[in-house]
C-alpha cells in the first residue's frame, strides 16, 4: 500500500501500475477539505516512489466523485476575498501537482464525475468512460464557476466555444457526447472499464501513445489566432446575455476567464480562474444558490424520510374532477406509473381531462421528449368515470372540484362513503380551510390538504397541509404519493392561504396599494421584472392567475387574517373584476392578451384599465425603483416571516423552497428569507419602519425586531 487514508488509497500492483482508488465513508465520494488533503499526500507519495510507471484513478462507488462538498462553502464564503483566493490557489495546486505526476495518469470515470470530480478526471492524461458515465461542470448552478482547473483544462481539451457551453449552462454530459468533442478518450461496457483503462495505460507506458504531448496541450495556450478569439468569444459573451441575463454573474466570469487566459498557459491561466472563483464567492447570487441548494436537499431528506416511513402505499389513485386541474392532476399521477381514476359528474368536463392529459403530452411528442408507446401508456392509466363505485378500491383520493367550500365538503361527505376504510383523501384547496373541510368527513385523521400548482405538469411544488386532527400516517402516505408523482412535497400547517398565498397575497395588497396611490402598473411590472428578477410582474400575475381567483382569494384572507389582510377599499383588482376583466381566461385583465402570427403570446397594456382605475386612485406618478421594490417586497417578507414564526413552515429554508418552486422567486435572490438575510435584518427593519405608515403589512412582528438587534439569523446551523 503506498498510501491509506480516509477517503482514498494508494496501492501499487504487480505490473508497475497504481491504482488511486476514492471510496469515502458515505454514500458518494465527494471533494471536501479532508479529501482534498489526501489527495495531495496521496500525489506526494506517488511523486517519490520509484517503482510507479503509471496511475488508475477509479471509484468504489456507483459515482465517480460528484463533486465538492458544498456543505463546506457557506463557511468558506463567508472568509474575506482575499482568504478565499488563498483557499482556491492551493486547492488548485493539488490537482496541478498530480497533473505533473512524472508518468501517465488515467481517470476510469463511472457514474457521475461532476464539478470537483470531473476536474480530477480532466487533471489526468486521459479519461476513460463507462456507458453509465455523466460529466460535466456545474458550478454555475451554484453562481460559483470551477476552482480545480476547470476553465482552463477543458477548453484546451475540447474548444472554446464547447467548453463555454458546457460551463455556462451547467449541464451534464453523457459519455457518448463526451466522446464525440474529446473531453473523454474512450467509453466501454461498465465490466470493461478497470480493464481498458489498464490497457489504456499500458499502452502509454509502452510508449504507445504519447501522453507527454497530451498533457503538454492541456498547459499550453488555446489554439486560436485573434479572429477565432474575437469571433469564439463575442458569440459566448453574447449567448451568456441572452440566456442568463444580469442578475447571474458566473456564467459572464466563465467567458471573461477563458478569454483573458486564451494566450496564457496553465499556471498563469489558473491564477485569472482563482481570483474569478474568489470574486463569485462573495457575491450575494452565490450565497443566494448554494442556499438554493442546501435548502433543496433539506426539503428532499426531509420529503424521503417522511415517504420512508408510510404504512400506505399508494399503487391506485383518484381524482374527483376533470377539470384543467383536475386533467392535470390525473396526467401527473398517469405519467409517473400510478393508476387513476379520474372522476367527474358530466361527460364534457371527463373529456375536458382527458384533452389536457393528450394535450400535454402531444406537446411533449412536437419537442421529442415523448413517443407514442408512452403516450399511449399514459393515456391508458387513466380511466374515466361518472360513477362512484369506480373509486372503491384506489389508496388515495384527490379532490379537485370547484373552489367552494359548500361543493367541497358535500364532495368529501359524499366520497367517505364510497371507499374503504384506510383510504386517504386530501383536498387539492388554495385557500380553503383545511381544518373547516375537516368537518365535513368521519375520519379526520385520514384527510389533509394537497395542494397542486397551475400548470401541474410544470410547478414542481405540492403544499401538504396537515389539519389539526391529520394523522401522521397519512402525511407520510401522502408525501410518499407527492414524491412518486415526480413533484416536491412541503408540508405545511393550516392557516387561510396555507403557506404560497399567504404570502403572496400581502404581495398583491402592496400593489394594489401602489396603484392606488397612482403607480402605473406597466411601471411596477417592469421594474419587478427587469430589476427585482421576477419571472412577471404582479399586473401579469395576477392576469395569469385570474382576477376572478384573485378576489375569491384575497376574500379568504380577510375573513381569515383581518388584522392584515382586510379587503383595500377600491382594490384595483376588484374594479378589474366587477368590470369582467378577469385575465388571461378572458384576455382582457390589465393586459389585453392575444397570439402572434406564430402563436405565441403577446400582451398589450389596455388603455381601458387606466380609465377604469382613475376614479379610483391618485393622479399618476413615477416611483423610484427601489421604492417599489420596497413597497411590494416588506409584505411579502412579513408574512413569510409571521409564517415561521407561529410553526406553519418549520423553517426558514423550506419556506424559500416553496416560494421559489410555487411562484418562481428569483433563484440569484435565494427566497424570501435570503433576501431578507442579504438585505441585513437590521436594515430590513429600518426600511420596513419607514413605510409602516402604509398599514398593517408593512408592520414588522416583534420576533424579527428582536432577532435584528441581537444580530440573529434564520439560517443558523
Amino acid at each position: 500500500m503506498i498510501y491509506q487514508g480516509q477517503s482514498l488509497t494508494v496501492e501499487l500492483l504487480a505490473t508497475g501500475i497504481a491504482e488511486l482508488v476514492f471510496n469515502a465513508k458515505g454514500s458518494v465520494n465527494k471533494f471536501d477539505q479532508q479529501t482534498l488533503t489526501e489527495l495531495d499526500e496521496a500525489t506526494q507519495a506517488l511523486q517519490v516512489n520509484q517503482d510507479v510507471q503509471g496511475v488508475v484513478v477509479r471509484s468504489d462507488k456507483s459515482n465517480f466523485i460528484v463533486g465538492a462538498d458544498i456543505t463546506e462553502f457557506t463557511a468558506l464564503f463567508d472568509m474575506p476575498e482575499s482568504d478565499v483566493l488563498v483557499w482556491v490557489a492551493k486547492a488548485a495546486q493539488v490537482f496541478d501537482r498530480f497533473e505533473d505526476l512524472p508518468f501517465p495518469t488515467i481517470a476510469a470515470v463511472n457514474g457521475f464525475a461532476l464539478g470537483g470530480g470531473f476536474e480530477m478526471a480532466l487533471a489526468c492524461d486521459y479519461r476513460i468512460a463507462d456507458t453509465t458515465a455523466s460529466v460535466g461542470l456545474p458550478e454555475v448552478k451554484l453562481g460559483i464557476m470551477p476552482g480545480f482547473g476547470g476553465t482552463v483544462r477543458l477548453p484546451r481539451l475540447i474548444g472554446a466555444d464547447n467548453a463555454l457551453e458546457w460551463m455556462t449552462t451547467g449541464r451534464d454530459n453523457k459519455a457518448e457526447k463526451a466522446l464525440a468533442v474529446g473531453a473523454v478518450s474512450a467509453v466501454v461496457a461498465p465490466d470493461k472499464l478497470v480493464d481498458g483503462a489498464m490497457q489504456m495505460l499500458q499502452a502509454a507506458i509502452a510508449g504507445d501513445f504519447d501522453w507527454q504531448a497530451v498533457r503538454k496541450e492541456k498547459q499550453s495556450p488555446l489554439l486560436l489566432n485573434a479572429n477565432e478569439a474575437m469571433m469564439s468569444f463575442s458569440t459566448a459573451k453574447a449567448m451568456v446575455a441572452a440566456q442568463a441575463g444580469k442578475h447571474y454573474p458566473a456564467p459572464h466570469m466563465m467567458v471573461d476567464t477563458v478569454a483573458k487566459a486564451a494566450g496564457l498557459g496553465r499556471d498563469a491561466a489558473l491564477k485569472i480562474e482563482n481570483q474569478g472563483f474568489a470574486k463569485l464567492a462573495k457575491t450575494n447570487e452565490a450565497t443566494a444558490q448554494v442556499g438554493i441548494f442546501l435548502a433543496d436537499q433539506l426539503v428532499k431528506s426531509k420529503g424521503k424520510k417522511l415517504a420512508k416511513s408510510a404504512i400506505t402505499d399508494i399503487t391506485q389513485t383518484a381524482v374527483l374532477g376533470a377539470g384543467i386541474m383536475g386533467g392535470g392532476i390525473a396526467y401527473q399521477s398517469a405519467v409517473k406509473g400510478t393508476p387513476v381514476i379520474m372522476k367527474d359528474i358530466a361527460q364534457p368536463a371527463l373529456d375536458l381531462g382527458l384533452a389536457e392529459a393528450a394535450k400535454i403530452l402531444s406537446k411533449g411528442m412536437a419537442r421529442g421528449k415523448v413517443d407514442a408507446k408512452k403516450m399511449a401508456a399514459t393515456l391508458n392509466n387513466i380511466t374515466p368515470t361518472l360513477d362512484y363505485s369506480a373509486i372503491k378500491n384506489v389508496d388515495l383520493v384527490i379532490e379537485a372540484v370547484v373552489e367552494n367550500p359548500k361543493v367541497k365538503a358535500m364532495v368529501l361527505a359524499e366520497t367517505e362513503q364510497h371507499v374503504a376504510d384506510e383510504t386517504v383523501i386530501c383536498s387539492n384547496t388554495s385557500t380553503i380551510s383545511i381544518n373547516q373541510l375537516a368537518k365535513s368527513v368521519t375520519k379526520p385523521e385520514r384527510f389533509c390538504g394537497m395542494h397542486f400548482f397551475n400548470p401541474v405538469h410544470r410547478m414542481p411544488l405540492v403544499e401538504i397541509i396537515r389539519g389539526e386532527h391529520t394523522s401522521d400516517s397519512t402525511i407520510a402516505a401522502v408525501v410518499a404519493a407527492t414524491l412518486k408523482m415526480g413533484k416536491t412535497p412541503i408540508v405545511v400547517n393550516d392557516c387561510p392561504g396555507f403557506l404560497v398565498n399567504r404570502i403572496l397575497f400581502p404581495y398583491f395588497a402592496g400593489f394594489s396599494k401602489l396603484l392606488i396611490d397612482g403607480a402605473d402598473f406597466v411601471a411596477v411590472d417592469k421594474v419587478m421584472e427587469k430589476i427585482f428578477g421576477w419571472p412577471m410582474g404582479p399586473a401579469f400575475l395576477l392576469d395569469v392567475v385570474g382576477m376572478d381567483t384573485a378576489e375569491h382569494a384575497s376574500n379568504v384572507m380577510a375573513a381569515g387574517i383581518p388584522e392584515r389582510l382586510q379587503k383595500i377599499e377600491n382594490d384595483p383588482v376588484t374594479v378589474l373584476y366587477q368590470a369582467e376583466r378577469l385575465g388571461q381566461k378572458n384576455a382582457k385583465g390589465f393586459y389585453d392578451h392575444s397570439v402572434d402570427k406564430r402563436g405565441k403570446p403577446v400582451k398589450v397594456a389596455a388603455e381601458l384599465v387606466y380609465s377604469l382605475l382613475a376614479p379610483h386612485c391618485a393622479d399618476k406618478q413615477d416611483f423610484d425603483k427601489d421604492e417599489i421594490i420596497a413597497r411590494m417586497m416588506i409584505p411579502m417578507a412579513n408574512e413569510a416571516v409571521r409564517c415561521l414564526e407561529e410553526g406553519i413552515v418549520a423553517s426558514a429554508a423550506e419556506a424559500d423552497m416553496a416560494l421559489i418552486y410555487g411562484l418562481g422567486f428569483p433563484p440569484f435572490k435565494g427566497g424570501i428569507f435570503r433576501f431578507i438575510e442579504t438585505m441585513g435584518l437590521a436594515r430590513f427593519v429600518a426600511l420596513a419602519d419607514k413605510y409602516a405608515h402604509l398599514g398593517a403589512i408593512y408592520q414588522i412582528s416583534d420576533g424579527l425586531r428582536e432577532m435584528a438587534a441581537s444580530n440573529q439569523s434564520y439560517f443558523a446551523q
